[in-house]
């Protein structure tokens, strides 16, 4: 196919050989498959903002901070420098997100390059060798969508392990590869530590595979597993390949209001002593 302009400069720099195809075109972006130095692998090609229908709300971008205070001024004063800079921000938070991911041994497709708001990246494949399809696309058996939930919801606690939670994910962003799950699609991923959203977002994430996988078998509908993990997490407790057991009992202990109240109070005497003293 005749190459689209938004990869000029890769062809310059000598890093696609060839288009062959369109692979799909989303909500953010269009993939390609293509050839790069002579091996096939597949390309991701941001929309304009202005082209997109996902939005870069709030929720994802608290704990996100520009390079520097003039950028991080002009982002928030929606400038045109600003917005170029929030694109840019938009975009390597995927970058970033991937490559963290896939040294912590999360199933994510290994980027090879990213020039000019163009990713080159794997191109995850079925057993037949063909582009892997989407979670989506297949009909589970029973057993089938039970060891998926199993891979995923370790996959998800390997990545609340790095430090990253989702934040969009579904059946739509999961590939079915040769080897197992790959999970892709991560621009509005965000720090877990960085964001007060972030348990409500890992809670969701869960939430939505739960839902899929309870399509083929129904007691999986009935699991808390999000609740657990996040959890364990802000307890300190989470570890790749722990054993969870889907339950979540909820603290029934009510706070200590007048213990809390009897602190502060005697912080605010200790206090004054002090200032007395002082004086």
């Amino acid at each position: 196919m005749k190459i689209p302009e938004s990869f000029d400069m890769l062809v310059q720099n000598g890093l696609v050989d060839e288009v062959i195809c369109q692979l799909m075109s989303g909500k953010e972006a269009e993939v390609y498959i293509l050839k790069s130095k002579g091996e096939i692998c597949c390309a991701k090609v941001y929309k304009e903002a202005s082209r997109r229908s996902f939005s870069h709300m709030a929720q994802y971008q608290e704990g996100r901070k520009g390079r520097n205070s003039c950028q991080a001024r002009a982002i928030e004063k929606n400038t045109r420098y600003g917005r170029k800079e929030k694109e840019g921000a938009w975009q390597n938070a995927e970058v970033d997100a991937l490559l963290r991911l896939d040294e912590a041994g999360v199933r994510v497709p290994h980027i090879y390059n990213y020039v000019g708001g163009v990713l080159l990246m794997e191109l995850v494949v079925d057993v037949h060798g063909d582009a892997a399809p989407r979670l989506n696309d297949l009909k589970l058996t029973g057993d089938q969508a039970r060891e998926y939930h199993h891979e995923m919801i370790s996959q998800i606690v390997l990545m609340l392990c790095a430090g990253i939670v989702h934040g969009d994910l579904s059946e739509y962003n999961v590939l079915v590869g040769s080897d197992g799950l790959v999970i892709i699609d991560l621009p509005q991923a965000i720090t877990a530590a960085g964001n007060n959203n972030a348990g409500r977002m890992l809670e969701r994430d869960v939430k939505n595979m739960t839902a899929y996988f309870g399509r083929f078998a129904s007691e999986l509908l009935s699991t808390e597993y999000g609740k657990e993990i996040w959890k364990l997490y802000a307890s300190g407790e989470l570890s790749p390949g722990m054993e969870l057991t889907g339950h979540f009992k909820q603290d029934d202990n009510s706070a200590d209001i007048g213990g809390v109240k009897r602190e502060i109070d005697s912080a605010r005497r200790w206090h004054e002593r002090q200032q007395a003293n002082k004086s």
